[in-house]
């Protein structure tokens, strides 16, 4: 699944040791494999060759330009969701048609810097969004390709801050209103209506929420071509899970098999938006434990690490692997004992582990938290005035930072 694997009783990523990395660059640290990174890709892509889809990798998963460059390279295009991610996409040479803004929040002033870059096309959350791309579109003498997103209305097993589809979420637009934007389309003079788009959530470890929500929208699209309205553009969104502990998601090539069948015969081209799948186990963040804090109750490893760097436990009560950096093999002579894994940040919900198991485990010791390669760095702040982290790619023998750690002068390089 990834490449941080053990050689003897040290943990090393591809073919450096971490402890080597973090000598140069300290903690915390996120660190990053090329060679898993371009491997979720290429899995992704081989299991739907036969429909030859654009892939678009989701950059709110981890938008630093090398990572985001790799996959460019591969052929990947991006899914975007803000000014800043477009302006990310086109600083590394992004093939604008290969581009994709989604979001419910589109600001005027990033939808007109979308229009006049030529990115492929809007998905459209509401018909407030939709009359006011129309309005930009013609404003700016050009014809806009846009998708409705569609809410399926279905409720995969997720965390429900990471739901997307339901009675009650803010995301897409419901089918019934759907039919009438393609029925009226002609009142949309400067859009091309001619797609559709879908993502029900992320972290989804099951198929059949994804089997629905496709069949549901096929037969939308087949029910709107007998009207006489052709889809050219099939958005079938991410979401796909991966295994931060225990869980058996679905495999690149067990999703194909499922949704190749429910598209198959249909004349339209299929998109995928992938973000945690192709960069989620490609990371890991080392921390050093700080202190070791025994009392009556609870015992404590304190790492240098916060819940600004990483907020995935704190937030969504993620469960993430935390493994040592150099192991110490168990024997009858060593005391296994159980731990909390928590931050500096003042605040109870700074953890990353509870009452985790390590084998006496010493102050100094760094630990690799697992699969942070995804919402890891993206969602990271400056919460208590804390810096964020330097971020490391390492491509085999090879280990190349790919962004500073910040300083205390970047803290108040922006205020007045």
């Amino acid at each position: 699944m990834h490449e941080f694997r053990y050689r003897e009783n040290q943990l090393f990523c591809e073919s450096v040791g971490i402890s080597e990395i973090v000598s140069k660059y300290k903690t915390p640290l996120y660190i990053y494999s090329k060679g898993t990174l371009i491997d979720h890709y290429q899995k992704l892509k081989k299991a739907f060759r036969r429909i030859n889809p654009i892939i678009l990798y989701s950059m709110k998963a981890n938008s630093n330009l090398a990572l985001c460059k790799i996959l460019s390279k591969q052929g990947a295009g991006f899914d975007i969701v803000s000014g800043g991610e477009l302006y990310k996409a086109l600083k590394i040479g992004a093939d604008p048609e290969k581009i994709v803004y989604a979001g419910v929040g589109k600001t005027e002033e990033e939808i007109e810097s979308c229009i006049r870059n030529n990115i492929l096309i809007f998905n459209v959350e509401s018909l407030s969004e939709l009359r006011l791309i129309d309005r930009i579109a013609g404003r700016l003498e050009r014809i806009q390709r846009v998708a409705i997103r569609i809410n399926p209305k279905i409720r995969p097993r997720t965390h429900r801050y990471i739901l997307t589809s339901g009675t009650e979420n803010k995301f897409g637009i419901d089918i019934e209103t759907a039919e009438k934007i393609f029925l009226h389309r002609d009142e949309y003079r400067n859009l091309n209506l001619a797609g559709v788009h879908i993502h029900i959530g992320s972290q989804i470890i099951e198929s059949w929420p994804f089997v629905r929500a496709i069949k549901k929208v096929v037969s939308f699209i087949k029910d709107l071509s007998l009207r006489g309205i052709e889809i050219k553009w099939f958005n079938i969104g991410g979401g796909l899970g991966i295994i931060y502990s225990k869980e058996t998601p679905q495999t690149a090539d067990e999703y194909a098999r499922e949704v190749l069948p429910l598209v198959k015969g249909l004349n339209l081209k299929v998109i995928l938006e992938p973000g945690r799948f192709i960069v989620g186990n490609a990371g890991i963040l080392v921390t050093k434990i700080l202190y070791i804090k025994e009392t009556l109750n609870k015992n404590f490893l304190v790492v240098d690490a916060g819940m600004n760097d990483f907020i995935r436990p704190s937030l969504y009560g993620a469960y993430h692997s935390i493994l040592p950096v150099i192991s110490r093999p168990y024997s009858p002579k060593k005391k296994i004992k159980r731990f909390d894994v928590v931050g500096p940040v003042c605040e109870s919900g700074d953890f990353f582990g509870l009452n985790r198991r390590f084998i006496e485990p010493k102050e100094g010791d760094l630990l690799a938290i697992m699969g942070a390669g995804a919402y890891g760095f993206s969602m990271s702040s400056n919460y208590n005035a804390r810096p964020r982290p330097a971020e490391v790619l390492v491509d085999e023998r090879r280990a190349s930072l790919i962004r500073r750690r910040e300083s205390y002068q970047d803290l108040i390089r922006n205020e007045l």
